[in-house]
């Protein structure tokens, strides 16, 4: 019996214009760096290659122009998955620095009580729902090729650990899920075989603005 073999590329966006150093989120109107576009580029490059039938990307600015160039490369119709959106946080259009942002403000100690729901915006176990929801309805569309999903860092790294079957709450230090980075979902039929990960921009990372992102 034939099997089918799948894959749902979970690439995150590339860098994005932010000289106030704010906490975008879902606020509208923040696009991508000249750095940012370098990086979308290059991402598209990276699938160049790969059996592509379907681009699909959060609805926010940012996420749909990284989109772009890999749905123009491969001659396809980019489509728009709300799932795939930045979680929510209750910090959006502030900065988050711990030495000069809106956390050593006691009046927004309040929202930091719960780090492992968190209980500063959406929860993991919500985020993971929806994203896994958008994985498994690109993996259904390009049955036997390729799906590109384009999202946000927390919402990729989320995906990722509950495709491992891994606690949700982390330490965000710890995501591996740079800026234009690929997290590779493959399947064969349905059984989850491999997740592999990877960074088409890996040089260009030293020259990203070192400011909050999503």
């Amino acid at each position: 019996m034939a099997v089918d073999r799948t894959v749902v590329h979970l690439l995150r966006h590339g860098e994005v214009f932010n000289p106030e150093g704010v906490l975008y989120g879902r606020l509208p109107g923040y696009y991508l760096s000249d750095l940012g576009k370098e990086m979308a580029v290059r991402a598209a490059d990276a699938l160049a290659g790969h059996d592509v039938s379907h681009v699909i990307s959060s609805p926010m600015e940012r996420a749909q122009q990284t989109a772009t160039p890999v749905a123009q490369r491969h001659g396809l119709e980019l489509q728009t998955d709300p799932q795939l959106i930045e979680a929510d946080n209750v910090f959006e259009g502030q900065r988050v620095s711990v030495g000069d942002g809106v956390l050593k403000q006691p009046r927004t100690w309040k929202h930091l009580y719960n780090p492992f729901k968190p209980s500063w915006g959406e929860p993991y176990v919500d985020v993971a729902a929806r994203m896994m929801s958008a994985v498994d309805d690109a993996r259904e569309l390009a049955r036997g090729h390729e799906a590109v999903l384009v999202s946000h860092q927390l919402p990729i790294w989320i995906a990722r650990l509950a495709a491992e079957d891994r606690r949700l709450w982390h330490d965000p230090r710890s995501r591996q899920c740079t800026l234009a980075s690929l997290t590779s979902l493959e399947y064969r039929d349905d059984d989850l075989v491999a997740i592999t990960y990877t960074e088409p921009s890996r040089d260009l990372l030293a020259k990203a603005s070192k400011i909050a992102g999503a």
